[in-house]
């Protein structure tokens, strides 16, 4: 018998009261705003009425280099949360940082999880090269093609249900985008193309399908035939400029109300504006019927650019987290993960498989249409140089996304992006 169980049972005998178990307090940072933040929100609050023993203790952040540096330089000196989101394309300058402390089979444990529970995409971006687990993954995120229905009428590229078909390669796509602007269609595609992650995310995902790699393993940068992979994709995104199909130099917000104001047949998009479609169609908003699918595969493979939300527990300074604390930070994630169906209301796919392989999945619109992407996902390259709010994406906002605008020519482009990420390799 433990030496506290022996002096419990002491206690009991003699009638004592014995003291309440102290109330942990996790500190949390997020980076969600929007729809995201909203939902995240009522996680936090639902846990916290759960858990009177637990309480979560949340403060959002602004997404980004602010948060990614904030995280750098309050861990180093250990004032920073107990538990925070973090992007899995994060996870190399995470680790060069050394700002994260490793996910142990015991944590899972405590969290009633274990690897298996995750898509192995995910999870593999969750770890280091030697394989030590840094972050439990929470979703899958990428971007989709929403379609409105109302351009495509009387085409191909609708079946009989009203549902986006035909679409086999880039000349299937083209020829699409080519009838939505002759039922109508102002700018048939809208993506951000004056933007870093709406350029980059179209970019990578061309680049990707066509097998190329951005970032070898090795760090050279679009090695080997990757050079005219990506002169290739950096053409396709020129042509639709070119022929007027997308926006120009349009800034997030502004490619995203060209769909919704239903200028725009189709979007190039993340899962994460499926609630502004839900929401404005529910309200009477929305002029038009809408759907949204996969990417398709326009090149030689399906895959598509993707992304991770995960839980990440920061060094504590020079000190460790106390055991009791780490426990209560497990449990968090473990109810996190256990409930993520909530999540998925924000247009997300759940990492955790038992989530995204049940009936009420299943059944969710129009995430269950899109969620083969999680077998399909090309996440961004294991570089200190990639991932959200990296040189990558500096470079997908000033080097491709005037070459798209006709600035440069694709090959000028390409041999830009190679000497400004051979440049910022350590």
């Amino acid at each position: 018998m433990k030496l506290t169980t022996f002096a419990s049972a002491i206690a009991l005998a003699a009638g004592l009261a014995l003291p309440a178990a102290a109330q942990q307090t996790v500190t949390w940072w997020d980076f969600f705003a929007g729809g995201d933040g909203v939902r995240m929100k009522a996680l936090i609050n639902q846990f916290n009425e759960e858990h009177p023993d637990i309480q979560i203790q949340g403060t959002t952040l602004e997404w980004g280099v602010p948060f990614y540096t904030k995280i750098r330089t309050s861990a180093a000196v250990g004032q920073g949360p107990d538990l925070m989101t973090y992007h899995l394309s994060r996870m190399p300058l995470a680790l060069s940082e050394g700002v994260l402390t490793p996910i142990t089979p015991e944590d899972l444990e405590t969290a009633g999880l274990s690897e298996g529970d995750f898509f192995e995409t995910a999870l593999q971006a969750a770890k280091g090269p030697d394989g030590t687990l840094y972050a439990v993954p929470f979703d899958i995120h990428s971007i989709v093609l929403y379609y409105n229905k109302s351009y495509l009428e009387g085409t191909r590229f609708l079946d009989a249900e009203g549902n986006l078909t035909g679409i086999e390669s880039v000349a299937d796509f083209e020829e699409a985008m080519q009838a939505a602007a002759e039922n109508g269609s102002e700018t048939p595609v809208t993506y951000a193309t004056g933007d870093d992650g709406g350029v980059y995310r179209v970019f990578y995902t061309l680049l990707s399908q066509q097998g190329g790699i951005l970032i070898s393993e090795d760090g050279e940068v679009l090695p080997g035939d990757s050079t005219e992979k990506a002169v290739k994709a950096i053409e396709i995104m020129t042509k639709w400029h070119n022929e007027g199909w997308q926006p120009e130099q349009a800034l997030y917000e502004a490619s995203v109300a060209l769909f919704t104001s239903g200028k725009s047949a189709f979007q190039l998009n993340g899962v994460w504006e499926v609630p502004t479609m839900k929401d404005l169609h529910e309200s009477g908003k929305l002029g038009f019927e809408w759907g949204a699918v996969e990417v398709p595969k326009l090149m030689d493979t399906q895959t598509t650019w993707a992304d991770s939300h995960a839980w990440a527990i920061p060094i504590q300074g020079q000190t460790e987290m106390d055991p009791e604390k780490r426990d209560a930070v497990m449990q968090v994630i473990g109810w996190m993960e256990k409930n993520a169906i909530q999540w998925a209301d924000a247009g997300h796919i759940p990492a955790y498989r038992p989530v995204a392989e049940s009936d009420e999945f299943k059944q969710m619109q129009p995430n269950a249409t899109y969620s083969s992407l999680a077998d399909d996902a090309t996440y961004d390259p294991r570089s200190e140089v990639a991932g959200v709010a990296s040189p990558s994406y500096d470079a997908a906002q000033n080097i491709i996304s005037p070459a798209i605008h006709g600035y440069m020519t694709p090959e000028e482009a390409v041999e830009q992006v190679k000497s400004e990420l051979q440049s910022r390799m350590r």
